[in-house]
């Protein structure tokens, strides 16, 4: 994925064709910058696991996932030198097939995922902050990943023309390839599920990278020290992190961009902000010791 991201910055420089909307390279620049990102931290959460057996099931679950990546990846670079759409392709009996091809991947990737999700979920990993920031993290990440399953069916535009050259669609309530933020394309005028797609797959790194500042902090900062604070917050910021992931899939599928939110999504963005500064007030509070640790003072 790194040599294909050094690839792509070569693409994005050398070659100016246009794809729905976007620089043609740009697909696969995004997409092997998020799986080096993605398979890093796959890599590590999967050293954590305690047993022989968990480690033996990790290592194959996550040799399906590398494989599964790889044929995507080199799809979506077939398609990009092709000067064809990937996703969605339905123009010709070959652009539906390869688009079938990356269905395929895309599913036993994300059961791959699952498994290691599963075996998070069950491993016995002795700091309590940290078993709890993979475990929901990675169950966050699933749910991000699901969210590409529903880009997949017709739109209703798609649904009343006969043989439709594209089926399916990221945006919601305007065509693909319309205006977008600047470098991240998102669009602009109507909803975009890529965005909860995102952000989703991405509680995978930004949770554990939460526990590792607290964890930097915590000589400095004494109530960090303590690892019931550590996992309250930890807690605290997963569901928080869930929460937004919901909130922003909710909002786009109502055909709303993302700088545009109206009066409700607002309402809900307070809502939540105001219950996670709270939470995380509740968090920092100093625990009351314990009985043991009363009896050695």
């Amino acid at each position: 994925m790194g040599a294909l991201a050094l690839v792509s910055i070569g693409g994005l420089v050398l070659d100016d064709r246009i794809l729905v909307g976007a620089p043609i390279w740009a697909k696969p620049f995004k997409f092997s910058v998020s799986f080096i990102a993605y398979g890093l931290t796959l890599a590590w959460m999967l050293s954590l696991l305690p047993t022989a057996r968990g480690r033996r099931v990790g290592w194959w679950a996550g040799t399906i996932l590398t494989v599964a990546s790889l044929i995507e990846m080199a799809l979506i670079t077939l398609q990009v030198i092709r000067g064809e759409q990937s996703h969605f392709n339905n123009g010709t009996p070959f652009d539906a097939a390869v688009f079938q091809v990356m269905g395929a991947t895309v599913v036993v990737l994300w059961l791959a995922a699952l498994a290691i999700a599963v075996l998070l979920l069950r491993a016995r990993i002795l700091d309590r902050a940290t078993a709890w920031a993979v475990r929901l993290s990675s169950v966050i990440a699933l749910a991000g990943a699901a969210v590409g399953f529903v880009m997949v069916p017709p739109t209703p535009e798609q649904l009343a023309v006969e043989d439709p050259a594209v089926v399916g669609a990221h945006s919601v309530g305007v065509p693909d390839g319309g205006p977008g933020i600047p470098l991240l394309g998102w669009s602009t005028t109507g909803g975009d599920l890529r965005i909860a797609h995102f952000f989703g797959m991405h509680a995978l790194q930004l949770v554990p990278l939460l526990l590792l500042v607290l964890a930097a902090l915590a000589p400095r900062y004494a109530r960090l020290a303590d690892d019931r604070v550590r996992l309250r917050l930890v807690l605290t910021a997963s569901a928080s992190y869930a929460a937004t992931f919901v909130l922003v899939a909710w909002q786009a599928l109502r055909g709303q961009p993302l700088l545009s939110p109206d009066a409700l999504t607002l309402a809900a963005a307070g809502a939540l902000a105001i219950v996670t500064v709270t939470a995380t007030a509740l968090a920092l509070r100093t625990p009351a010791p314990t009985a043991r640790q009363e009896l050695a003072a």
